[in-house]
């Protein structure tokens, strides 16, 4: 199992796959907004996106949870 998860606070502007995509590692997950800069948020592993914790419009903060990869 792998843990994507935030390395800053930042809004999701958009969710890009969705729970029970197969996804390979560098697959973009989301898509995040800071200080007007757009960030993908990319699979760090390849499996089975199981769960996404966030959705559009959410703020997240440094070290939450983003996605789980099986």
């Amino acid at each position: 199992m792998t843990e994507v998860r935030a390395e800053m606070v930042a809004n999701v502007w958009k969710v890009v796959a969705t729970e029970g995509d197969q996804v390979e590692d560098g697959d973009t997950l989301v898509i995040l907004e800071s200080m007007k800069m757009e960030i993908p948020v990319l699979a760090e592993g390849s499996g089975t996106l199981t769960k996404l914790h966030v959705g559009e419009g959410d703020v997240i903060q440094e070290g939450d949870l983003i996605a789980t990869i099986d």
